[in-house]
């Protein structure tokens, strides 16, 4: 896999062990970090699924801030924070990058995408002359915009090539129309050679083909597809909905 473009931007990740000072305490009592030493990322796609809690997201976040992202969100020229409440995992985290260096990147983090839209509309108030941030978003305002418009606004304007994304939940405001739209933007971004990282809860999205899947448990491992948990629980429920609302709600329909 990793022979692909030698890594694209991204090889790996690996968790320094020696320097953690307890695997008791937060973040790093987290099954997920408990066995972790070495994540092998994808060159194009690389999806962590996992249930709620599971550390998915604390690690994405690791990733984007050792990357040099704000915790918070945006292109590296963010450095807004509204409150601190990311954690330190990243102090412990090396990124192994590739032989190739991105032009652009973005960390979407759909928690903190309204302190994000604040900031660039805050920002811009100050700009007396020239372009404002608005204008590499599609140009208005992304508070004036339903949430799910605003998402897909930053996807499509400002998203390009040679560009590294990291994607906390993406999918939290989008309809499953617009979710496979985004998956139709993401093979653009992917052709023009773009690396994606994503944590995500949706099976549309984590049906990107030339990707790898990592599923957190108690554990992390790679699996294919089908093996999801998110992907089965979906499958039964939309081949059986009756029978499922039945146990769901112990009714007879």
């Amino acid at each position: 896999m990793q022979s692909k473009e030698l890594g694209r931007y991204i090889r790996s990740i690996e968790l320094d062990r020696d320097k953690v000072p307890s695997f008791s305490q937060y973040p790093f009592n987290l099954p997920v970090l408990r066995d972790l030493d070495t994540l092998s990322l994808h060159p194009k796609v690389t999806f962590l699924v996992g249930e709620n809690g599971s550390g998915k997201s604390t690690v994405l976040e690791a990733i984007a801030v050792a990357c040099g992202f704000n915790a918070e969100g945006g292109t590296k020229n963010f450095n807004f924070s509204s409150r601190a409440t990311h954690s330190d995992l990243a102090n412990y985290v090396k990124v192994v990058k590739g032989v190739r260096k991105p032009r652009t990147g973005f960390f979407f983090r759909a928690e903190s995408f309204y302190n994000l839209a604040s900031n660039i509309d805050d920002l811009d108030t100050e700009i007396a002359f020239g372009p404002r941030i608005i204008d590499s978003y599609g140009g208005l305002s992304l508070h004036k915009q339903s949430h799910g418009e605003s998402f897909f606004a930053v996807f499509l304007n400002r998203f390009s090539g040679e560009g590294i994304y990291i994607l906390d939940e993406p999918e939290s405001a989008l309809s499953p129309s617009r979710q496979m739209s985004m998956l139709t933007r993401m093979h653009e971004l992917v052709k023009e050679g773009s690396q994606f990282i994503i944590a995500t809860h949706s099976p549309i999205i984590m049906a990107y083909p030339d990707a790898v899947l990592y599923e957190i448990t108690d554990k992390i491992d790679q699996v294919s597809y089908e093996e999801t948990e998110h992907y089965q629980i979906m499958r039964t429920f939309l081949n059986k909905p009756q029978k499922m609302l039945k146990l769901l709600l112990d009714e007879t329909y």
